[in-house]
């Protein structure tokens, strides 16, 4: 007997759909006879008929087969939809995935070896029919194909534990990244405010220099174009100013010498000497600003 590589419970289900097919296949074809019968019953009742009669015959005949022949084939269709459906929801309570090859569809290899199945079935349903056709059994839940189908859905049930436990420790990782990025964008923000209140005193603090520094500007070019008396004032000032420079630093050399001695070896000694360096450091910031009111050679 031919076999179609499927086990026994599948190739009787297999058995069972090829009889309801043979079956309305048999009424498709007799119902295409009944067509040709009835034409001859009740059109071919005259011994000549011209071309005219013939043609009309042949398409009223025409139209009632492909009529019949369309009907039966869409409902084949449709009933091959049915039969996928029910193999299709039986998979899917055991969240099974099935594919279908339609390009195998028209594989004559496997057609003429279907053809061969469904000969060598009618002769042995012929010789002895079968009870488990009539009526099939399901297996039992546990059993067989059903348990490797309970394995296969636990292992996944388990798999989908690992994920969701995996995708909340991601969710986690996300939430936390999340609140990182918004902790360092407002970080970023309040950083270029205070950039720009900066930017804004340093303009602010430069515009006033400039203001001074143009206002000293125009008073010192005002006070040399006042008179010549007044520049040698200046100069006599600046003499005088010089001098005392000079007898305040004699003094505070002196004063540093006096104090290295008495504070060398107590901190009042650093604090001063710290205190005697910004004097100085005054000082020559003095003569530096004086120097300019010294004329030119």
């Amino acid at each position: 007997q031919a076999e179609l590589g499927l086990n026994e419970h599948h190739q009787n289900e297999v058995i069972n759909y090829m009889r309801f097919a043979r079956f309305k296949r048999g009424l498709c074809l007799k119902t295409v006879d009944s067509c040709f019968q009835n034409l001859k019953d009740s059109r071919l009742v005259e011994e000549t008929f011209t071309v005219d009669e013939v043609t009309d015959m042949l398409d009223g005949l025409q139209t009632v087969v492909h009529s019949e022949v369309e009907s039966e084939l869409i409902n084949t269709t449709y009933t091959n939809v049915l039969v996928l459906r029910q193999i299709f929801s039986q998979a899917e309570k055991w969240y099974l995935k099935l594919q279908t090859d339609v390009s195998e569809l028209e594989n004559r290899e496997l057609l003429e070896q279907v053809a061969e199945f469904e000969k060598s079935e009618c002769i042995s349903s012929n010789k002895k029919p079968s009870t488990d056709l009539i009526k099939p059994k399901l297996a039992p839940l546990n059993e067989g194909g059903s348990e490797l189908l309970n394995k296969t859905v636990a292992s996944l049930q388990e798999e989908n534990e690992k994920l969701k436990t995996r995708l909340k420790t991601i969710e986690t990782q996300a939430t936390a990244a999340l609140d990182e990025k918004t902790k360092l964008e407002k970080l970023l923000k309040d950083l270029q405010m205070i950039q720009g209140d900066q930017k804004t005193n340093a303009n602010q603090d430069i515009t006033e220099l400039e203001n001074k520094v143009a206002a000293l500007k125009c008073q010192f070019e005002k006070t040399l174009s006042d008179s010549t008396a007044n520049q040698k004032f200046l100069e006599e000032d600046l003499v005088t100013t010089k001098h005392d420079l000079l007898k305040v630093r004699d003094q505070l050399s002196t004063a540093e010498k006096e104090l290295e001695k008495k504070f060398q070896q107590t901190a009042a000694y650093r604090n001063m000497k710290e205190i005697l360096t910004k004097k100085n450091e005054q000082i020559k910031d003095l003569r530096k600003k004086l120097s300019k009111y010294e004329p030119d050679d």
